[in-house]
């Protein structure tokens, strides 16, 4: 959990950050092709060519591209048609996505761990916001792409680890994962790029660093990582607590009008539902899987 709730608090300024300096201002695909092409830089020098399988190499490359590459396009996206406290609840999803993606990979149905993913989505649904724009529905469907592919990636990531017997350290094979991503980055910004908007101020090209370099490089490496030892009900959870996190954030440095109580009983209620996991629903799940066995 301590790789998780870490980069939970590095990703809680990303939401606010790509809202207040760069929607809107700077073109989204260069945004995303600029954090994917930053983060793959750090991996680069550790990156091992032999004693790789090449399943494992395209298989990632296929996580990568999906979890980052396609999910940063959806991402992006939303800021345009969304405010930054509303894209982060509707993020609010992603742990049923995490949880039902994960079963459908073991062939295998876990109920337990949809009770943790609920209780988490039901705090979520505590924070809510009024003066929905008129591109709600449309913003509602851009994010919910983003949840899946994001879901899908990690779940894929961690599902590939159970699989393969990967003696070398994790971090020397995870540029396969950034490459994947930088290649639907690539297309995405040849195809749908707009070169008149790029980065005018240093605070623009600061963000841009950032979120590339910290934010991706080592904050996917860490998440990730973090996937590999938890159980697929406390992944869903952390997945929620980004939500609270993110509007902390929000509401202390940029000053966003927010009902406070109801932000402290979602966040509450998620907390909540990292304890029912923990202490009963691991539980319920080993003995369910132990019978069946």
């Amino acid at each position: 959990m301590g790789y998780l709730s870490a980069v939970t608090l590095l990703w809680a300024f990303s939401f606010s950050l790509i809202g207040v300096y760069l929607a809107g201002q700077v073109d989204s695909w260069f945004s995303v092709l600029m954090r994917v092409a930053l983060a793959s830089l750090v991996f680069l020098p550790f990156l091992k060519f032999k004693g790789v399988d090449k399943g494992l190499i395209g298989k990632l490359m296929l996580v990568g591209g999906c979890q980052l590459g396609l999910m940063y396009c959806f991402y992006y996206q939303s800021f345009l048609l969304l405010s930054v406290p509303e894209v982060l609840l509707f993020t609010v999803f992603t742990p049923i996505y995490v949880t039902l993606i994960y079963d459908l990979l073991k062939r295998r149905f876990s109920p337990w761990y949809l009770v943790t993913a609920v209780i988490a989505v039901i705090g979520a649904g505590f924070i809510k916001f009024a003066g929905i724009n008129e591109n709600f529905v449309v913003g509602f469907f851009v994010v919910q792409g983003a949840n899946i592919c994001f879901a899908i990636g990690q779940v894929g990531y961690k599902y590939l680890m159970e699989r393969y017997e990967v003696e070398l350290p994790q971090h020397a094979i995870f540029g396969y994962f950034y490459l994947g991503a930088l290649c639907v980055a690539t297309v995405a910004f040849a195809l749908m790029g707009n070169i008149d908007k790029m980065p005018t101020t240093h605070t623009q090209w600061g963000v841009l660093i950032y979120l590339g370099l910290v934010a991706s490089g080592l904050g996917y490496f860490a998440w990730n990582k973090g996937a590999t030892m938890v159980n697929a009900g406390a992944l869903a959870v952390m997945n929620n607590a980004l939500v609270p996190a993110g509007l902390v954030v929000n509401i202390v440095i940029w000053n966003r009008d927010v009902d406070l109580v109801q932000l402290a009983v979602g966040g509450a209620i998620i907390l909540l539902s990292l304890w029912v996991n923990q202490t009963w629903v691991k539980r319920k799940v080993e003995q369910s899987y132990h019978s069946a066995s």
